[in-house]
């Protein structure tokens, strides 16, 4: 049977303050916020999940707040992945995986972010931790150690590890970021914490995740975002389902990020219509 393919894309977070009367009308609250970002966006982040599991109130609040199209991508626990390395998790894989376990139809892929120590010497690991999970989700996976990025035997082993089990990539693009001048306040912060690792461009499942990480002006993007259009042609054409989230430091504009980048796909028609809020500095960027 052959694949539809689609193209999922959103932000990291569906509620930041600075939304409420731009994005999202200035009269809706907090709990109102993933109701509005999905009539925008077809998906998100789910960060929340690295740190807190939520229960399964919250779960099902969040289920019945999007449509049956949105797709949440959620990430593994950091008592998973940061404090364990994957070393003895099956408790802690068994609880998370159950409580989502729900909201599987409507998972884009659960997300296994891994530290910058989980190195090649780790990959035993990673391979059992794989054989570890169910049929129920869409997997993705996240490296930081310099090693995975050498081009050299290390990398091609992770990558072949994945293939043998469908799993995605994430791609990292952080370009936007460190071309940004200065190392203070919120944009050092965030340089701090993010990898400056190349971008390897590889599709090691059908559904492959990139997480772009912008400058904070929104037109000095353009240079970077730019080859990521024939890429994600090519995925279409191929019947995978991409997934493309949108960061900046400040993530205040993420959702306008998004917007000029499918606002200029080149080809037509764009895969993913936005038609957001226009913001008030906008007239300056243009």
């Amino acid at each position: 049977m052959q694949q539809t393919s689609a193209l999922f894309s959103g932000c990291p977070m569906w509620h930041m303050d600075a939304w409420t009367g731009t994005l999202f009308p200035a009269s809706s609250g907090q709990g109102q916020s993933l109701y509005h970002y999905s009539r925008l966006f077809n998906s998100v982040e789910g960060n929340t999940s690295f740190y807190q599991i939520p229960d399964t109130a919250t779960l099902q609040r969040w289920q019945q707040s999007v449509a049956e199209n949105f797709r949440f991508c959620f990430k593994f626990h950091q008592s998973i992945s940061h404090h364990k390395l994957l070393s003895d998790i099956e408790p802690e894989l068994d609880t998370f995986l159950t409580r989502f376990r729900p909201l599987a139809a409507q998972t884009g892929c659960l997300m296994l972010q891994l530290p910058a120590c989980f190195s090649p010497a780790h990959l035993g690991r990673l391979e059992h931790f794989l054989r570890l999970l169910p049929e129920d989700f869409h997997y993705a996976v996240e490296v930081r150690h310099p090693a995975f990025f050498a081009k050299g035997e290390e990398e091609r082993q992770f990558n072949r590890l994945l293939m043998e089990f469908g799993v995605n990539r994430v791609i990292m693009d952080t370009r936007g970021l460190f071309s940004a001048p200065g190392h203070q306040g919120l944009l050092g912060q965030v340089k701090m914490k993010k990898p400056r690792v190349p971008v390897n461009v590889i599709a090691t499942g059908q559904r492959p995740v990139v997480r772009f990480v912008g400058h904070p002006e929104l037109h000095a993007n353009r240079i970077f975002y730019q080859s990521w259009y024939a890429k994600l042609h090519q995925w279409l054409e191929q019947g995978k389902t991409p997934f493309v989230f949108f960061h900046q430091a400040d993530n205040s504009q993420a959702p306008w990020l998004a917007e000029q980048f499918f606002r200029e796909w080149p080809h037509s028609p764009a895969p993913v219509q936005l038609n957001l809020p226009r913001l008030s500095s906008q007239e300056s960027l243009f």
